[in-house]
């Protein structure tokens, strides 16, 4: 047991940035590290359905023991570690702040940017720290130049940021935004592509592609989407809010020119951190969402010009890199499927209840989506929180109406059990 506890601080604790000396008892702290140990050591085949061993690494985090919540898509809540990293970067901000946060803390900035990079399979100096994926990917929807007439092929199932930018582009400038609306789930990769073709046109420059739709957790072929529009020289930007240490990829398995993620969703970062990538061929010509000294120049660096910042959060972003890579991205997102399929195949076969979510593997992962037959979904959502103590989020939206849930690695199937129990005595009222 000692043994291997030492190979688990040395492997991914010789910086320190993982330390679990802050938590409430040096016995919890140790059990953590063993179950992380445990984890690492074993195939994620094995270990998606361990409960015993996840239970251990629940324990890491500091979630209400009042409300099951299953709203992991919306924020996530952050590891122990990590809250303790901010509190002690904040307090140690404090006892000088233009010294210590700009002339201290500001320095953790490049090699948090390495970390980020080698997690997101990229070049560091392609990888931008922004606030969270509306702030990345505005740098691309108001950088880009585009002329009157020239159009952008995206879904009335975006995320709403997105198409709010969009349409504002298309206000002031004239541009044309050519909708699709899917209805949702679908497990057909052509069909996805077909609908992105045909609703493109020779004055479309841009196709602005969801990774993961928030609403329901219906994955889209990104790769498929940016081979195909890179062969019709059409710019790819992919929202990849909900699939950046959720789904086991590097950016440059499927190369788009312009990407965006929160951090502080399923990396467990703290909240108001995210990231955007730009290839270097691309840096040049976009311009920042916020002025820079040399806005045309081919530093990716000018996409962070925004002033005071919260350096605590952004620094804190290593323990959060830390702690997801003890889990082991491959092992993280298959556990996180396990979850999902787990209440989703309790429910399937009740006659009252819908799944809005597919069950295989290509096509969802944490996120799913359900409702029930002649119940609008508000109503579902405030009499699980309020008759059973589960949060989820109701969802209205295009061609869209169910109960969002998603759990996280610190869920547990008993959780979700009593979620199941608690829908079904719904359907039945």
């Amino acid at each position: 047991m000692t043994s291997r506890r030492s190979f688990f601080r040395r492997s991914i604790g010789a910086a320190g940035a993982l330390s679990f000396s802050a938590l409430s008892t040096q016995a919890l702290a140790e059990d953590i590290a063993d179950a992380l140990t445990s984890l690492r050591q074993s195939s994620p085949e094995t270990v998606s359905n361990d409960e015993e061993l996840w239970a251990r690494i629940a324990q890491a985090y500091t979630v209400s023991p009042t409300i099951l919540n299953l709203n992991n898509g919306g924020v996530s809540p952050q590891p122990k570690v990590v809250q303790d990293a901010v509190d002690r970067y904040y307090h140690y901000s404090n006892e000088g702040p233009s010294h210590f946060m700009w002339h201290i803390l500001d320095k953790g900035r490049e090699p948090l940017r390495q970390k980020l990079a080698a997690l997101a399979g990229a070049s560091a100096d392609e990888i931008a720290i922004n606030r969270n994926t509306t702030e990345a990917l505005g740098n691309v929807a108001f950088g880009l130049t585009l002329a009157k007439g020239d159009e952008i092929v995206m879904t009335r199932q975006d995320y709403p940021n997105m198409i709010q930018a969009w349409k504002q582009r298309e206000l002031r400038e004239s541009i044309k935004i050519n909708w699709i609306s899917f209805n949702l789930p679908i497990e057909n990769d052509d069909a996805i592509i077909k609908a992105f073709v045909d609703a493109t046109t020779r004055r479309t420059k841009i196709w602005h592609i969801t990774h993961m739709i928030n609403w329901t957790g219906q994955i889209l072929p990104v790769k498929k989407l940016c081979e195909e529009a890179r062969r019709r020289n059409i710019i790819s930007i992919v929202d990849a809010a909900h699939t950046f240490a959720h789904l086991d990829y590097r950016i440059t398995d499927f190369n788009p020119d312009y990407l965006g993620t929160s951090l502080h969703k399923w990396l467990c970062a703290p909240f108001g951190t995210g990231m955007l990538y730009v290839p270097q061929r691309n840096i040049a010509g976009l311009w920042p969402l916020l002025p820079s000294d040399k806005p045309q120049s081919d530093n990716i660096r000018k996409f962070e010009v925004i002033g005071t910042r919260s350096f605590a959060a952004e620094q804190a972003i290593v323990q959060a890199i830390d702690f997801h890579n003890a889990i082991g991205a491959r092992r993280k997102e298959d556990r996180l499927r396990y979850l999902k399929n787990y209440w989703c195949e309790k429910l399937v076969s009740h006659p009252r209840i819908k799944l809005n979510i597919s069950l295989k593997s290509e096509y969802a992962c944490a996120l799913g989506n359900f409702s029930i037959e002649g119940m609008e979904p508000e109503i579902v959502s405030l009499k699980l929180l309020s008759e059973h103590q589960v949060h989820t989020v109701a969802i209205k939206w295009d061609n869209i109406s169910g109960v969002r849930v998603t759990p996280h690695v610190y869920t547990s199937t008993q959780d979700l059990d009593r979620f199941v129990n608690a829908v079904i005595k719904i359907a039945r009222a």
